[in-house]
């Protein structure tokens, strides 16, 4: 008997796995550049993602540390000071593509969730996304600006006007079917 509910409970694993699509090499770029000064700009090559093709449903996460930027004074600033990577190592994304449906698959959609970073979550509408599948692979991708302050990153007076407040974050996920 145990044998028969142990079976039943992997095959209902295996079935809902289906309809997942995974990836643990997705990039997430951010931008906080301004005109005239020294670029601000980060690239994380290891960022795991999942889509749920049944209702739609996102989630993303990144360990904060694994950000590369080209100057590595800038990168040990941005994890002791500004992100406080020790402190809060993790950023999420939760959330919902809008309208999906598997068997109606458009070129572009737009997402609505919430995005943890430095302890706070905040709610990001409206992310437009580019969607495409080739064979077993989801392709997605998308930008969207968030506010440092709502995050509650202390960016200090002496640099204040070398780092833009409104962070562009872009992202690229190539999902295969788990």
């Amino acid at each position: 008997m145990k044998k028969i509910l142990f079976i039943l409970v992997l095959a209902s694993i295996s079935i809902s796995a289906q309809n997942r699509y995974l990836t643990k090499t997705g990039t997430i770029n951010f931008e906080a550049s301004v005109p005239s000064f020294e670029e601000v700009a980060a690239k994380n090559n290891s960022v795991t993602a999942i889509l749920n093709t049944d209702n739609g449903e996102i989630a993303a996460l990144v360990l904060v540390k694994g950000f590369r930027f080209k100057n590595a004074l800038m990168e040990e600033h941005f994890n002791e000071n500004y992100a406080e990577s020790d402190k809060f190592p993790k950023a999420s994304f939760k959330g919902k593509i809008e309208n999906f449906n598997l068997e109606k698959i458009k070129s572009s959609y737009t997402i609505d969730g919430q995005l943890t970073f430095h302890g706070k979550t905040i709610a990001v509408d409206k992310i437009a996304i580019s969607f495409s599948i080739e064979k077993d692979l989801i392709k997605i991708s998308g930008t969207f600006s968030a506010n440092a302050s709502d995050f509650d990153v202390d960016i200090p007076k002496i640099v204040k006007n070398k780092i833009a407040q409104d962070v562009v974050v872009s992202f690229e996920f190539e999902l295969q079917k788990k």
